[in-house]
């Protein structure tokens, strides 16, 4: 009879021990399995300075490292071919192409278009800016539009830093042509769209008088694409 209430005490516990134990690896395999909550953002991201002042303090410096890092200047003295040689060179159309890369998606981020009190260019009956309201109007009306242009901007940082890589200068004169694209691209819509129509008009008067002339000459080029 010892025995067997000795024995029975123990049998008990272990199986208490095991069930600990089944429980224990039980929640232990939930606790691993389940999902983990996705990071967070250390607060929500939240605007500075207005686009005007994000494209002039950041966007346009960095346009510049790709704009002036190839392009012919003719002097009194002959013609200047300019190109990235060395590491500096090429670390500064790095840090151009990075810049817009990254500092384009900022433009997602709702902001003011001007500072205070700036309305741009935008007085008179024939001013040649939007005012801030008019450019608000003008991106809440097709938020698609907007965010392709910003990717187009996204694209070209993009493709320089590849260029970087190769250190191929020929192919920035091509990045060059494409940076200033999708800029003015942008511009006639939502800053100057009065340039547009000028230049249009100014495209139709010269093909008329081109054929009044009778020499079949073609007209300035693609309407819409202003000289630099």
């Amino acid at each position: 009879m010892s025995d067997i209430r000795s024995r029975k005490p123990f049998a008990i516990c272990a199986g208490l021990v095991a069930l600990g134990v089944l429980t224990t690896t039980c929640s232990s395999s939930k606790s691993t399995s389940a999902p983990r909550p996705p990071t967070e953002l250390w607060g929500e991201l939240k605007p500075v300075v207005s686009v005007k002042e994000l494209m002039r303090d950041m966007l346009d410096p960095a346009s510049d490292y790709v704009f002036e890092s190839v392009k012919t200047q003719v002097t009194k003295d002959g013609v200047i071919e300019t190109e990235p040689k060395t590491d500096a060179d090429w670390e500064k159309v790095r840090i151009g192409a990075v810049t817009l890369a990254e500092g384009a998606y900022l433009l997602k981020i709702p902001r003011p278009f001007a500072p205070p009190g700036d309305e741009n260019n935008s007085a008179g009956p024939n001013a040649s800016e939007l005012s801030p309201a008019q450019i608000k109007a003008k991106l809440e009306a097709d938020l698609v539009l907007w965010n392709a242009k910003i990717e187009a901007l996204r694209n070209v940082g993009l493709e320089v830093l590849e260029i970087v890589k190769k250190r191929d200068a020929k192919e920035l004169w091509d990045a060059g042509e494409n940076l200033d694209q999708a800029c003015e691209s942008c511009h006639l819509i939502y800053w100057y769209p009065g340039d547009k129509a000028l230049l249009e008009k100014l495209d139709r008067d010269l093909e008329k008088h081109s054929r009044r002339q009778g020499d079949g000459a073609p007209g300035r080029g693609t309407p819409g694409q202003p000289p630099k």
